[in-house]
């Protein structure tokens, strides 16, 4: 598929200047366990954000803000009713009547790709430095065909504008919060998205902060762009820096205007703001009902347009468009989008280095199946020549993927839903797609459990005297790896479907089910008929049986019985085939029987992982 060519200036240029219309929105959701019923949390909401202004939204909790945010950003569109369009401001038409902003293009909804949606929490990988994760960013978005130096002047340039270049070298771990707000704003920076929504960007900082971080949403709006966020409840000084004001109460919208009018609409309904109040304050509690019930007065005099002052924006945009007739030192360069393929290496590059950086990933693990192999081994010693240890060794065998199948399904289970914010962030705001996330993942994950799985397989197999021979131990090997693969993508699976206590929870009952009807606890020949089927879904069985299968099968000669001085029952291995249920030959169809487990597990938990995501 062709790239699109997108222009790239440095230096924060302008953007294109483009407006938001939404009208008679009405958003409605399902309530109740039992019994469910509609509830309308938008009812019929309408109005405008222009580019070159900073829009807040404001209301108490339920009023239906992040709602609306939700909807504009098109983050959540099942169950609602109502129009949101976007329109080009011609840079040629620079009029100063707020009614006369001429378009030259017809209303379309909004674009992902035009369009950034920061989030509340500001999910960073803590293990990467700020320039390292916007580089990462940097190759996602603007792709190989600009040179390193030209992606570094960028970075540098944006890090400058909001704060950040003392803390280029700082891991994400270590920013405060106003720094990782910030970074988070920087991030989708890179590629100049002339919309930016942001979900309370003040959360969790100090005025100080809030202050500054509006300040840089401000200057961005000035650069031309469409800047709407929400906010709970703001500073007086910081409230006066908000240029259109969106204030909601109980799924309407009760104030459209400037910040500066906030007071002389209150003062037309007979409300008067205390002098040396915060403004913001006291219309908040006007709309919470401590004055009264003003809600059905406030929504019928926003309908008046009035109240939002002729923008203060022509001046900007002229002297924006006298800087674009000379820009002076900025520099264009043309930028082809990374192809999914450049995404691709550049995600398995970031997963490489969060593998290296993350010990509790590696080194424990290593360190883990290490000394769990020496223990094993050493426990059933000899077990592997000496017939008389024949039903011990097929005990080590189920042991063995016990082991593999908890240590592989329970970090899975926590894997995805630890990294969930961060992917759903970078796949709303168009960084790649989930498939190319998914196949980075599958590369970079699978040799390392592969790696995992090889280290204790390899000491155990040894120290437990199994026949070393090459051919029996890959065959042995192969089982146990494909164990480990298909114990992760059930661990996968029930991550993304379940929250993490309910997926431990469901995933050792699969497990222990699966170890019963293994043909081990309980024999093939001792199972009811009915249960004997039942045992074919479990993967197991076929897991169990190839590893007997490699040990014993293919014509391995009678084993010695170091201890028994007359009889020894199992010193045949087509004695313990028969006893155990167990036919030899069947391990390639073992093995196409798991592969096929291994190739379903890996579809459901890559649909699973879309469903939870809410990808379309």
């Amino acid at each position: 598929m062709a790239s699109a060519t997108r222009m790239v200036l440095m230096h924060l240029p302008k953007n294109n200047p483009i407006d938001i219309t939404f009208t008679d929105i009405q958003f409605t959701v399902d309530v109740g366990t039992l019994r469910r019923e509609k509830k309308q949390v938008l009812k019929g909401v309408s109005g405008r954000f222009n580019s070159g202004e900073l829009t807040v939204i404001m209301g108490p909790s339920g009023a239906g803000k992040s709602t609306l945010l939700n909807i504009l950003t098109g983050f959540e569109r099942k169950g609602m009713n109502g129009e949101v369009l976007t329109s080009r401001v011609d840079d040629d038409d620079l009029l100063l009547n707020n009614d006369l902003r001429k378009k030259n293009n017809k209303g379309r909804t909004i674009c992902r790709k035009e369009s950034c949606y920061i989030m509340q929490d500001d999910q960073l990988c803590p293990l990467f430095t700020v320039l390292e994760i916007m580089m990462m960013a940097a190759d996602l978005k603007l792709g190989y065909t600009l040179s390193y130096k030209s992606k570094l002047l960028v970075i540098e340039d944006i890090l400058d504008s909001i704060g950040l270049s003392g803390s280029l070298h700082t891991k994400c771990g270590r920013l405060s919060g106003g720094q990782k707000k910030r970074l988070s704003i920087a991030l989708e920076l890179i590629d100049n998205p002339p919309i930016m929504f942001l979900d309370e960007p003040t959360t969790g900082l100090d005025s100080t902060s809030s202050h500054q971080c509006v300040s840089i949403l401000k200057g961005l709006a000035k650069g031309g762009r469409t800047v709407v966020c929400t906010i709970h409840q703001p500073s007086a000084s910081t409230y006066e820096m908000f240029d259109h004001v969106y204030i909601m109460a109980e799924g309407h919208c009760v104030y459209q205007g400037s910040s500066q009018n906030t007071i002389p609409y209150l003062q037309t309904i007979g409300l008067n703001c205390p002098q040396y109040h915060n403004p913001a304050d006291f219309i908040m509690e006007v709309v919470t009902g401590e004055y009264g019930n003003f809600t059905s007065q406030l929504k019928t005099a926003a309908i008046d347009k009035s109240w939002r002052t002729p923008p203060q924006i022509a001046d900007s945009r002229n002297l924006l468009k006298r800087k674009s007739k000379n820009p002076g030192p900025t520099s264009l360069v043309l930028v082809n989008q990374p192809s999914e393929f450049n995404k691709l290496l550049v995600l398995i590059h970031r997963s490489l280095m969060q593998v290296y950086r993350d010990w509790t990933v590696t080194h424990i693990k290593v360190c883990m199946h290490f000394l769990v192999g020496i223990l094993l081994g050493l426990l059933f010693e000899n077990a592997g020549i000496d017939g008389g240890k024949t039903i011990n060794n097929i005990g080590f065998c189920i042991v063995t993927l016990v082991y593999l199948s908890y240590t592989s399904i329970m970090p899975a289970i926590l894997k995805f839903p630890s990294e969930l914010h961060i992917l759903r962030k970078e796949l709303f705001n168009n960084w790649y797609k989930l498939s190319t996330y998914f196949v980075a993942f599958l590369v970079t994950n699978m040799p390392l459990q592969m790696m995992f799985c090889f280290i204790y397989t390899s000491i155990s197999y040894y120290l437990s005297a199994q026949l070393m021979t090459w051919t029996r131990f890959l065959m042995f090997l192969f089982v146990c790896q494909l164990m480990t693969l298909i114990s992760e993508g059930i661990g996968l699976i029930l991550g993304t479907a379940m929250n993490p206590v309910n997926g431990v929870f469901i995933g050792s009952i699969i497990t222990c089910l699966c170890i019963l009807f293994a043909g081990f606890l309980v024999l093939f020949n001792h199972m009811p008929i009915t249960l004997y089927y039942v045992s074919y879904i479990s993967y197991m069985r076929y897991a169990l049986e190839g590893l007997v299968v490699s040990i014993y099968g293919y014509g391995r000669e009678p084993l010695i019985c170091f201890d028994e001085e007359g009889y020894c029952h199992y010193r045949f291995p087509e004695t313990t085939f028969k006893e155990i249920g167990m036919t030899d030959g069947k391990y390639w169809t073992d093995i196409s029987v798991m592969v096929g487990f291994l190739f379903v597990i890996v579809i459901i938990s890559f649909l699973t992982l879309r469903k939870s995501l809410k990808c379309r």
